[in-house]
């Protein structure tokens, strides 16, 4: 089903309310972490359970968020994905104590899991394919206004107001989308509705389950060893009996026979290596200004906003940029660019000067933005259209598993940090071994994507066309 011409350009502005409220979301609590772990007496190193956790349940729930839109009708689940994000929103600011906030973070994270992945089967449902990168570009770029105000706004309600507040403010963004979901987009669905696979569905979340919180557990202390051991290998042998389930099934809730098509496996596996160093950054980068530097949470988000601004700047030139390199070209270069651009946040110090931080950030989100159109756009590029509700649930799967990796990698390497330089006590120089930790996991994501051939995608891009052209004049 394709939508018609004139409203192809309003449904990825729709579908960016919704990413909007999300971006904000993340954002503005990376930029609170601190303050709120002191207002539930918890450590921040703790607290980052409640980004795991959100993460953890979209890992969980995504694979059923296609199934549900092919059964129920998109337009249904997607309305009832935000009505459920914006109840988790008024949990977690009603949060008294670590535990209550993460169980809110939870339910919070059920409705992201069907929210934007439902929305983004719409969007590639209503589009045509070489409408694909403007499509993105206008669904992301409304999107990036949340992570550019989210640094200072929710500096400024956490240090003049009250971090409640920072999750409440959810609620008018989420009617807006409602509203506009409900008049604009029309209720889009497949012609078939596959089986459920229940079975798949619980050892892929007994999976997910087992790894994310085995993995954020890890040297930590929360609990035992022996537990931690139980949970990692758990949850590996319930993934590995996922994979010998799934080659049975016709119809598995992740369909791993998608890692056939050459430019879905590049988007998913270099994707989910660079998004576990970009997922660690928002993260590490606040927590470095507010307690490494002593900055306020106002000042910390008046900094990092600047990553998301240059993200916006870069949203004008992606089309141009893949039509004239092509996918391969353009995500070896900028998985190296970006990497070095992750590392150098761990060189910063108290006396480096904010205008030189500003540029660091701005710049960095540009290349990273850059990643992100063409991982994104490069994923489905090739996928048949009776095969995107998977492949969509697929990839939004590894986008959360490489986020909630990238917080437990950062948080990780920092406690060792801690632990073996500083007597635990978080210093300036405390975020170097982390940022290098995370960066070199960014630059290994160019290894993949060498092996794609010199006109992958180009259907998308366009570059082939380009070339020949070229030739012919």
């Amino acid at each position: 089903m394709t939508i018609k011409p004139s409203r192809q350009m309003l449904v990825p502005l729709i579908i960016a309310t919704t990413l909007f409220m999300e971006n904000l979301d993340s954002t503005v609590l990376a930029t609170a972490l601190p303050t709120i772990a002191q207002a539930l007496n918890t450590s921040p190193l703790h607290l980052n359970l409640a980004i795991t956790s959100y993460l953890f349940s979209l890992a969980v729930f995504i694979p059923i968020s296609g199934w549900l839109a092919d059964r129920f009708g998109a337009r249904l689940i997607f309305r009832l994905a935000i009505v459920i994000f914006m109840a988790g929103s008024v949990l977690c600011g009603l949060g008294q104590s670590l535990t209550g906030f993460v169980l809110a973070r939870l339910f919070q994270g059920l409705g992201g899991a069907m929210m934007v992945p439902v929305g983004r089967l719409v969007l590639m449902r209503s589009v045509e394919r070489h409408e694909l990168v403007r499509a993105m570009a206008y669904l992301t770029f409304p999107a990036l206004i949340g992570p550019v105000i989210g640094p200072p706004l929710g500096g400024f309600l956490v240090t003049y107001v009250s971090w409640h507040w920072i999750f409440w403010i959810n609620i008018p963004i989420g009617l807006l989308g409602l509203v506009l979901a409900t008049l604009f987009i029309e209720d889009v669905r497949d012609s078939t509705v596959r089986p459920f696979d229940f079975r798949g569905f619980c050892l892929t979340g007994l999976g997910f389950t087992g790894l994310i919180f085995g993995f954020e557990a890890i040297g930590r202390g929360l609990i035992s060893q022996s537990i931690v051991n139980a949970l990692l290998i758990g949850g590996a042998a319930s993934l590995l009996l996922y994979v010998l389930h799934a080659r049975r099934r016709l119809y598995p809730v992740i369909d791993l026979s998608l890692l056939q098509i050459g430019t879905f496996r590049a988007g998913v596996i270099g994707g989910f290596l660079f998004r576990c160093a970009v997922g660690a950054t928002p993260f590490l980068l606040p927590m470095m200004l507010q307690l490494g530097f002593g900055l306020s949470a106002f000042t910390s988000g008046s900094l990092t906003f600047a990553s998301a601004a240059g993200a916006m700047l870069m949203k004008l030139t992606a089309g141009r940029i893949l039509r004239r390199f092509g996918f391969r070209q353009v995500l070896v270069a900028n998985a190296l660019i970006s990497a070095a651009f992750i590392l150098v946040n761990g060189l910063f110090r108290p006396e480096t000067p904010g205008l030189l931080i500003l540029t660091v950030l701005l710049i960095g989100g540009f290349f990273r933005s850059l990643q992100f159109t063409s991982i994104n756009s490069l994923t489905v590029a090739e996928v048949p259209r009776d095969r995107l509700s998977q492949a969509t649930s697929f990839s939004a799967i590894a986008q959360q598993l490489s986020l909630s990796f990238g917080v437990g990698i950062g948080a990780l390497s920092l406690h060792l940090t801690l632990a073996a330089r500083s007597g635990g006590q978080i210093r300036a120089d405390s975020f170097l071994i982390p940022f290098l930790t995370v960066g070199l996991i960014a630059a290994f994501s160019a290894l993949v994507y060498l092996r794609l051939p010199a006109n992958a995608g180009s259907e998308v891009t366009g570059h082939a066309a380009l070339g020949k052209a070229k030739q012919d004049g």
